[in-house]
């Protein structure tokens, strides 16, 4: 099976952190599910955080141990990723990666990136530069529902026409969208009855009670409005004459926002057994489920695009409740795993002042998902029938919870899904294989046009520019101690990085001062090629401490652009 870089950044995967959030939790299960399922020989990594590969290790083994060789390379070294044959980013960036991966030739990997969060000004213009980057047919944005792809079809198609509009654009990047869903470790969730007996002692529920369970981060506007469950489970109580009990697992950023967001929700369902809990800690988020017998989420908010408890919930075998809501389509069978609500929102065309209002910045990206789920309205009596029906009917529970589990185990599993991107990373290998050479012009054009070199860009500001016959020679007055001195010095160390190291410098001062007046070419010619631009700007760096001296008389490029990009 093919194989394909995992660009890691303990932000894509680590769920430890305060802030949980969707993209987490999906990236630490992804993680676990590739290392458990993949059909590789070596787990290849791309660090993408620059961080220390000993404390990366760490965190990747504490997710699921490799079983298999790892090999890394860094920021700096992506043509080693041709050996993996693709880089797999965790969130859309695929266009930024092109860029960079430019300078190395388009067919030396394929890219893939996938969708979560698709609302957010920066995903906007991402999707946006994915026409205008150099990505290639044999690159892919994985969808995880067949309503994000609608909507990221939507927004290239858009872009695509304002560009032939204003300037005559005919040819447009072609990356692949492939619509592949998030998976699940599914047996991580199954119901356990130790649990399910802990989690309602330690709650104070009763053995036989019923109990819905929610789970998800807290927020009414950016993730799902709470009061639309809470009506629903109160008019269920009332309707039924039977108590429910509803855990609400969860987090919002502060304690003070949680403890907010539990005491609006319960003014909407002052009948019902209202339950709080932390839903973060590791062994709360794969054991809670045990303590239900329905899952309910209501969702009706844009920043949704796939949707992942109730898969889980169909996992720990639970009926879910949810809204016929973008992937909350792709995953709950209505009338199998659970029952789906209708969902309705303005018609196309009624929001354009919210979109406006967004682009300006007038409003921010919770003020903008906040007004449009405001918008959206749920079938709270369809919602109500639902979960009077499972209260009513043990058996349809056994039932829809008994279907969701084969459904979870036997199509989003990882072990299912994994396959999936590996089909898709050789469908991209084979077009890439299968590429044309492009023409030669296109080989020499390597730079970013948004991000040119800033001495081609900038190159008029200067008097001159050196060449290779640039003359230098060693300040008279010039030791090497001195010389040290000044270039470790805190004004002199500044963007040090970028110069050469500090052996290079010794043994260029020494080459220099043996030799009196030599050209850029003769100093360069004992260093290894990818070292030459370090010590070329190295004696620009020496010259502006007056280590060095630029000979007046030496051949320059005159104060206009010489070479092209």
């Amino acid at each position: 099976m093919t194989n394909a870089s995992i660009f890691f950044h303990p932000d894509g995967y680590d769920t430890t952190g305060a802030r949980l959030m969707g993209r987490h939790s999906a990236g630490e299960s992804f993680l676990r599910g590739f290392l458990r399922h993949a059909d590789v020989e070596t787990f290849y990594f791309f660090n993408g955080s620059g961080g220390d590969v000993a404390d990366l290790n760490k965190l990747i083994t504490r997710i699921e141990p490799p079983t298999k060789p790892v090999r890394w390379s860094g920021r700096r070294a992506r043509g080693q990723l041709g050996e993996a044959g693709c880089l797999f980013h965790p969130g859309p960036s695929i266009a930024t990666e092109a860029w960079s991966r430019r300078p190395f030739d388009s067919r030396r990997y394929s890219l893939t990136g996938i969708t979560h969060t698709t609302a957010t000004h920066r995903v906007m213009d991402i999707l946006a530069d994915m026409m205008t980057a150099p990505l290639e047919p044999w690159d892919a944005l994985i969808c995880t529902s067949s309503a994000v792809r609608d909507s990221v079809e939507t927004q290239l198609q858009a872009v695509r026409e304002d560009l032939a509009e204003r300037v005559g654009a005919t040819r447009f990047a072609s990356p692949q969208l492939a619509t592949i869903p998030l998976g699940v470790n599914a047996s991580d969730f199954a119901p356990k009855p130790a649990d399910r007996k802990a989690w309602r002692e330690k709650l104070n529920i009763p053995p036989d009670a019923f109990v819905a369970l929610y789970v998800g981060r807290f927020s009414a506007g950016s993730k799902m409005n709470p009061a639309l469950m809470a009506m629903t489970l109160e008019a269920a109580t009332q309707q039924t004459g039977q108590p429910i009990y509803w855990i609400v697992s969860g987090w919002a950023g502060t304690e003070a926002t949680t403890e907010a967001y539990h005491a609006q929700t319960r003014e909407f369902c002052p009948s019902v057994h209202y339950v709080a809990v932390d839903g973060r800690p590791a062994d709360t988020r794969f054991s809670i489920w045990s303590a239900a017998d329905i899952f309910i989420s209501l969702s009706e908010n844009i920043q949704e695009t796939f949707g992942l408890t109730p898969i889980e919930a169909m996992a720990a075998g639970l009926p879910c409740v949810v809204t016929d809501w973008n992937g909350y389509r792709d995953t709950v069978r209505d009338g199998v795993d659970g029952i789906r609500i209708k969902t309705f929102a303005p018609r196309p065309g009624l929001g354009r002042d919210l979109a406006f209002g967004y682009a300006n910045e007038w409003s921010n990206y919770d003020q903008y998902v906040t007004a449009s789920s405001q918008m959206t309205a749920v079938d709270l009596g369809a919602a109500t029938q639902a979960v009077v029906a499972l209260v009513n009917d043990p058996e349809l529970r056994v039932r829809m919870g008994k279907a969701g589990r084969r459904q979870a185990a036997e199509v989003f599993d990882w072990a299912t899904i994994i396959p999936q991107y590996q089909a898709l990373w050789g469908d991209l290998a084979a077009r890439r294989r299968a590429a044309p050479e492009p023409p030669a012009s296109r080989l020499n054009i390597l730079d970013n046009p948004r991000r040119l070199d800033p001495f081609y860009l900038f190159a008029g500001y200067p008097t001159e520019a050196l060449t290779s016959e640039t003359l230098v020679s060693v300040k008279s007055d010039m030791t090497w101690e001195l010389a040290k001195v000044r270039l470790s010095s805190p004004l002199g160390a500044i963007g040090q990085w970028a110069m050469p190291l500090s052996a290079e410098r010794e043994a260029m001062f020494a080459f220099v001062a043996g030799r009196g007046l030599v050209s850029i070419a003769e100093l360069l010619a004992g260093h290894p090629a990818p070292r030459h631009p370090f010590l070329e700007r190295g004696v620009l760096w020496m010259a502006k401490f007056g280590i060095l001296q630029i000979s007046p008389d030496g051949p320059f490029l005159p104060k206009t652009r010489k070479a092209g990009l």
